[in-house]
């Protein structure tokens, strides 16, 4: 049986360890420092956590890069994990650093390695192994063609400098696109015109949202019509500011969404909520479900969506007797001033965490920079609408091959891929990308809130005026704690010095657990001289 003494001082000592990781953080490592040389006398093995949807053709694309990979490089294990959801991957990665048992590459978002960085040292600085000679990018001991800085993308590149170091490498990149019935825009008597607008957009939606007197749609004659439906609406709330120029937060991670042009978007959303006109993915559900089934005219999306859209899609997910047959167009997301268009370039990216071993990290580097190479993105770039990363993969003989072939088939050719694809890199130039800071995922979360609140307000019945905006700003203020007037810092903050109590807290129970230890030296000593 346990002496009570050693129980009690157990539980102190925990309290203690508690107390102290509460208030300083895990446990630091140390920073990564770029060897010498790599060690290929040894065996190493690292895990490396992906996404894919339910593309099967993804799966084994990273199945093979890793294939690939393990036959240049024998000695390195590569450990596939698979999840459906970033989200998902972005939480088990916050639980899995307080353990120090994070995965050695990692595909997620900026946003989401901002969070991460909050912990010293948790994530790998790529500055050095980038500019490194051997190894870094183009590197002369890599045993495969890899691209070197000045061939990324640059656009892509900088949105995953943060604090003005990279933290990341671009993987794949997209943007949203706006997938068309165009079929039931010109049975509305309207023609699609060369740059969509928002004005155009909600006029036909109003339009299409138009009943019978028997409840049914005009439009289609059936008993549901969804005439616009956006997929992501905190990329919708994003972009509809940067279009118009309003606040969304500073580079510093100063918060400014709360402002009248978000009100005034926020009314619109409302206005055309109520009439029916428009809806969200969280509240009606998947675009292209409804636009295949011929219960929408414009479903907006990612351009890596465009293997789900289109009566001919190759990744159809409703019932082949629902499909509806239509002609269908890809475009731009809409526009305020069409002669100078905006849109987002979103995509994921790949982060590496650091280890003990630096050799660890280096092996994990090499992996990381194989998924950079032509064979890889190009092979990924083919399964939906994603562009690669590199100047080097996109004007490669075989990827511009690939994009002159659009329609051969309705699979690896589906026009509507190609076309989503291409919107991209003719846009490359007018996209952008939203600030990265400790906080900016929560922000990013806030902005799409915003939309889908007002929406559910609309359909529940309820006023949507003055009043509701102002308890709605400061509901959303407090649920991601976020504020006005000032946003989380960048990086790790400064909470400053030990409040008095807690001092005092700390130094109470380090004097017992002093006196404790005393206590139980003292008891083994005179038990021995019993003895």
């Amino acid at each position: 049986m346990r002496k009570p003494g050693k129980g009690i001082a157990a539980l102190l000592g925990v309290l203690c360890l508690g107390l102290l990781s509460g208030c300083h953080g895990q446990r630091e490592q140390a920073a990564f420092t770029v060897p010498e040389s790599f060690d290929a006398s040894r065996d190493y093995e690292i895990t490396f956590w992906a996404k894919n949807d339910t593309n099967i053709n993804q799966t084994e694309i990273y199945k093979q890069a890793i294939a690939d990979f393990q036959e240049l490089y024998p000695n390195i294990t590569v450990n596939l994990r698979l999840y459906t959801d970033y989200g998902d991957i972005y939480n088990d990665v916050i639980t899995n650093i307080s353990t120090g048992t994070t995965p050695n590459v990692c595909i997620t978002y900026p946003d989401h390695i901002a969070t991460y960085m909050t912990g010293e040292n948790v994530v790998v600085p790529l500055d050095g192994l980038f500019a490194d000679e051997k190894y870094g990018l183009g590197g002369s001991e890599l045993l495969f063609d890899g691209p070197k800085q000045e061939e990324i993308v640059q656009q892509f590149l900088e949105e995953c400098s943060i604090g003005g170091y990279y933290y990341a490498v671009p993987y794949m990149r997209s943007t949203e696109a706006c997938y068309i019935n165009k079929t039931y825009v010109e049975a509305l008597g309207y023609t699609l015109p060369e740059t969509l607008t928002w004005d155009f957009i909600w006029e036909v939606s109003e339009a299409a949202a138009e009943k019978n007197a028997d409840g049914t749609y005009k439009l289609n004659g059936g008993d549901v019509m969804i005439p616009f439906i956006y997929k992501s609406t905190d990329n919708m709330m994003i972009q509809m500011l940067k279009q118009q120029g309003a606040g969304y937060s500073t580079e510093t991670g100063d918060i400014q969404i709360f402002n009248d042009t978000t009100e005034e978007i926020l009314y619109t959303a409302a206005e055309h909520t109520e009439s029916g006109a428009f809806s969200t993915f969280k509240i009606s559900g998947y675009p292209a479900n409804f636009l295949n089934a011929g219960q929408c005219v414009f479903a907006i999306d990612s351009t890596a969506g465009a293997t789900w859209m289109g009566s001919d899609a190759p990744l159809v997910d409703i019932a082949e007797e629902a499909l509806v047959d239509f002609e269908i167009e890809v475009m731009e997301i809409p526009q305020y001033d069409p002669e100078n268009p905006q849109m987002i370039s979103q995509g994921p990216s790949i982060c590496i965490f650091n280890k003990e071993d630096p050799q660890e990290v280096l092996a994990s580097w090499l992996f990381t920079q194989y998924l950079l190479s032509n064979e890889v993105q190009i092979a990924y770039a083919q399964t939906e609408g994603y562009v690669p990363v590199t100047t080097k993969a996109q004007n490669s003989e075989e990827y511009q091959d690939y994009l002159s072939r659009a329609g051969e088939d309705d699979d690896t050719y589906y026009e509507v891929k190609i076309k989503a694809s291409q919107i991209l890199l003719d846009h490359m130039d007018d996209t952008f990308t939203t600030p990265v800071f400790n906080g900016s995922t929560s922000l990013r979360d806030a902005a799409g809130q915003l939309i889908e609140e007002v929406v559910k307000s609309v359909r529940r019945k309820e006023t949507v005026d003055d009043a509701y905006m102002e308890n709605l700003y400061a509901e959303v203020q407090a649920l991601y704690r976020l504020n006005e007037y000032g946003g989380p810092a960048e990086g790790k903050v400064d909470l400053g010095p030990l409040p008095g109590t807690a001092k005092a807290l700390l130094g109470a129970l380090a004097a017992a657990w002093v006196l404790i230890l005393l206590y139980l030296a003292v008891s083994s000593r005179s038990r021995r001289r019993k003895l």
